[in-house]
């Protein structure tokens, strides 16, 4: 099994005669109708709303589009709520979903109306000291434990630093309606980038539940309950893509099964993707500029982990197509190396590849989330130029290449200094 880029060979070179490789690009139109197959999907609930997490692609371009779908933002950094502010989100669209969050922070997603997600009980009287408790505000569970989806264990929340107790949400909320909060909000996330069509349906119902008890204890009624994210992608070409609308409606049913009896059947859906919403859509287009034959077979490319630093961060895997050679046999076994001092930048190890020839140009798919995002600036390295390819075919620069002087900006007066 394979994956299909989105852009051929002939539109890679003509792209790169405008834009050097290495560049991440992504496509416009499938953005869009991935965004509108999840709202209709979650259209039974009328208070729907998808919150994209910004970390996953920070571009105002990408948000400019999701926006136009309808959707919001989840933020979790002042620069991802200053973005969302620019792009002109506001209340009740941006989402800010932090952890041992400074007060500076607190004070501007209060003064921009973003709904805080508050992540520790400690943070309550924080957040009254630094700025005020509003009336709308959220609050993040962790059940601890392992989470298990049909007998699997998909991730161990008991390790992660995110949330709160049940004892301690209850006492949350109470305090909080103490304080004046009359729109109260629930939220989790409890695995990543699951390819199950289980993993929401399931974590609905754990949440879902506690609303119930909540509500039979201290008489609060939530208004919001958040699934945030964790809905993935299929990286390796042999796995199903998550189907959508079976995940809706089996959110749906735990909704009619756990809400309505209780009460509760005006309570909105909101979700947090990212990986989900842009990780298929985006390619990091690259060219091989080197081979070497020693102890193994390695194609050296102009991209590095500065560009995508998953595989070395992670080992993830990420699929390789040889623009040109998609139907070639894959009867060469590479690494597929960036250049780096590390040796853990490397895109593939021992991977089944067509023969690669210098000059040949490699798309690495998923790359549209968590990919230019975590980018950094280890040995001087300098990111890359995003691209947007448009519905109409035409290609757009939304992020140029950095430079050399982008990397020397912040030395501020140094230059001067040393004459």
């Amino acid at each position: 099994m394979t994956k299909k880029p989105f852009i051929t060979k002939q539109q890679a070179e003509e792209i790169i005669r405008s834009f050097p490789t290495p560049f991440h690009i992504y496509d416009e139109k499938a953005i869009r109708q991935n965004a509108r197959d999840l709202y209709k999907a979650f259209a039974w609930n009328k208070g729907f709303r998808e919150y994209f997490a910004v970390k996953a692609t920070p571009n105002p371009s990408i948000l400019k589009i999701l926006q136009q779908e309808g959707c919001g933002t989840d933020c979790s950094s002042m620069a991802e709520l200053e973005m969302s502010r620019r792009c002109g989100f506001e209340f009740p669209t941006i989402m800010f979903s932090s952890n041992d969050t400074p007060a500076e922070e607190f004070r501007f997603a209060r003064e921009i109306g973003a709904i805080i997600n508050l992540d520790d009980i400690t943070h309550i009287d924080f957040l009254k000291e630094t700025c005020g408790i509003p009336q709308t505000i959220s609050c993040r569970f962790n059940p601890g434990g392992y989470f298990s989806v049909s007998n699997a264990i998909m991730d161990n929340p008991g390790d992660a630093k995110y949330g709160m107790t049940r004892e301690q949400i209850k006492e949350a909320y109470a305090r909080l309606r103490e304080e004046g909060v009359t729109c109260f909000g629930l939220h989790a996330f409890l695995a990543s980038n699951t390819v199950s069509n289980d993993y929401y349906p399931t974590l609905a119902g754990i949440l879902f539940s506690l609303a119930v008890e909540i509500k039979q204890e201290l008489g609060i009624s939530l208004s919001f309950i958040n699934l945030s994210g964790g809905i993935g992608v299929p990286y390796t070409p042999d796995k199903e893509p998550n189907d959508i609308f079976a995940i809706g409606e089996g959110v749906r049913r735990k909704f009619e099964e756990i809400l309505v009896p209780a009460g509760l059947g005006e309570v909105s859906i909101y979700t947090e993707l990212g990986r989900y919403m842009l990780a298929p859509f985006g390619h990091l287009v690259t060219t091989a500029i080197h081979e070497k034959h020693i102890h193994k077979e390695y194609i050296g490319v102009d991209a590095c982990a500065v560009n995508l630093m998953r595989p070395a961060m992670y080992g993830a895997y990420h699929h390789i197509t040889v623009l040109g050679k998609e139907d070639a046999p894959a009867d060469h076994v590479y690494d597929v190396t960036g250049s780096l001092c590390e040796n853990n930048d490397k895109f593939a190890i021992d991977r089944a590849l067509p023969k690669i020839d210098k000059g040949d140009i490699l798309v690495i798919h998923d790359t549209g989330a968590h990919g230019f995002a975590m980018g950094y600036n280890y040995n001087g390295k300098l990111k890359s130029a995003e691209l947007l390819l448009r519905e109409d075919g035409s290609v757009t620069e939304i992020r140029r290449a950095e430079t050399v002087e982008d990397y020397f900006a912040t030395l501020q007066g140094f230059w001067d200094v040393i004459g």
